[in-house]
């Protein structure tokens, strides 16, 4: 699916590629499944280019606008669960 990629011009390529990385793993955990260690692995990499929790609160609403996708749930279900793969409803979005 082609959705909006939230993209600060500010970023170098690699921080614009590791970003589309994890919002790319974001639509996976809903379209199909993921693992769980690597949407945590490209969580953590987006940290360390967004460190800032409003900054990151901004660019998740932006890509759920965009794409209909909470990312938000979606690192929550991976932090809170020790099943290897995550896979995310639409009626759990909605919670």
């Amino acid at each position: 699916m082609n959705y909006h990629y939230p993209i600060d011009e500010t970023w170098t390529k690699e921080e614009v590629i590791q970003v589309v990385q994890f919002f790319t793993l974001i639509e996976q955990a809903y379209e199909k499944k993921v693992e769980r260690d690597v949407l945590l692995a490209a969580y953590r990499a987006f940290k360390q280019i967004v460190p800032s929790k409003s900054e990151e609160k901004k660019l998740f609403k932006a890509f759920e606008q965009s794409s209909g996708y909470s990312s938000y749930q979606v690192v929550k279900q991976a932090r809170t669960t020790e099943k290897p793969f995550l896979s995310i409803r639409k009626e759990e979005k909605l919670r």
